[in-house]
């Protein structure tokens, strides 16, 4: 694809009720906002451990969905239409949104596609501090590893997903996500967080580096962008570390403190399985630093 993608503008996504109140929250507290971006087959609840953590050291959280999520994941299966046609740059504009009801700039965690959209808002100037935690690739991030490639083949391999929902089926979620865990706990986590997830971003990811005009793009020079951590997962199949480390050569233009961390033996599980505190652990320690 090489014609102009275009978003929705920042004044026409709407926002939810739970997401204002999220907003007015924040503001009466007065303390640092920390806004949680969930990526793909993920639904803002993944983030639920984290915020309480976050909360427990004097920040307020937020996590907001991309624009139509369901609450659940038992709605979210009974209605996956609702996810289909979701756009990169649409879901930026939603939380650009959500951030600029906010009184305090804040820090910013996201997750795969929630990784490349926390920096995506972060080449904005939107976040004081931002971890990306195993991100989806941008514009300029050259590495095709064999895992990505099938990971993403559920969606890739026929073109119509593009504007599709796309579901995982179990074994596609214990390569994609899981592959790190034992299968019981791999099953218990496709149970608990596995909901279909439109199939346009990824397409966009894919055709990113042929399409000048493409909304998975970051500015990696912005002087406002903050503090950015990148966080790998050793044994993610997903977004291995070749990845991961091009986008941290990507942002190493700016001028800004630009770090990249390992986490051992983790997959792309990492933010929602059993370690997920220590991955929480490394992501709060960074933002501590910097506000």
């Amino acid at each position: 694809m090489t014609d102009t993608e275009s978003s929705a503008p920042a004044g026409e996504v709407t926002i939810t009720e739970h997401e204002l109140a999220q907003c007015e929250r924040a503001n009466q507290t007065g303390r640092t906002p920390v806004v949680f971006v969930h990526g793909l087959w993920l639904l803002p609840s993944s983030w639920d451990r984290w915020a309480a953590l976050f909360e427990d050291n004097g920040f307020t959280a937020l996590t907001p969905g991309w624009p139509d999520d369901p609450e659940t994941v038992e709605e979210a299966k009974e209605h996956p239409e609702v996810f289909a046609g979701k756009s990169i740059g649409e879901v930026a504009d939603h939380f650009q949104t959500i951030i600029g009801g906010l009184e305090k700039k804040p820090a910013v965690v996201g997750h795969s596609f929630g990784g490349l959209l926390t920096q995506i808002l972060a080449g904005r100037g939107l976040a004081a501090v931002s971890v990306a935690i195993d991100p989806a690739p941008f514009r300029g991030v050259l590495p095709l590893p064999i895992s990505a490639l099938k990971s993403g083949s559920p969606v890739l391999r026929n073109p119509a997903n593009r504007n599709r929902a796309v579901p995982l089926t179990y074994e596609q979620f214990r390569y994609a996500f899981a592959n790190a865990v034992s299968e019981a706990e791999a099953k218990d986590l496709y149970e608990q967080f596995a909901v279909p997830a439109p199939g346009k971003p990824l397409f966009q990811a894919a055709s990113a580096n042929l399409n000048p005009w493409t909304e998975a793009k970051v500015d990696t020079h912005n002087p406002e962008r903050g503090p950015l951590l990148i966080i790998s997962g050793e044994k993610d199949h997903t977004v291995p570390w070749a990845i991961a480390n091009a986008s941290f050569q990507q942002q190493q233009a700016n001028n800004g403190v630009t770090e990249i961390t390992e986490m051992e033996g983790r997959g792309h599980a990492l933010t929602i399985d059993s370690g997920w505190r220590e991955v929480a652990d490394t992501a709060l320690a960074f933002v501590q630093r910097f506000v």
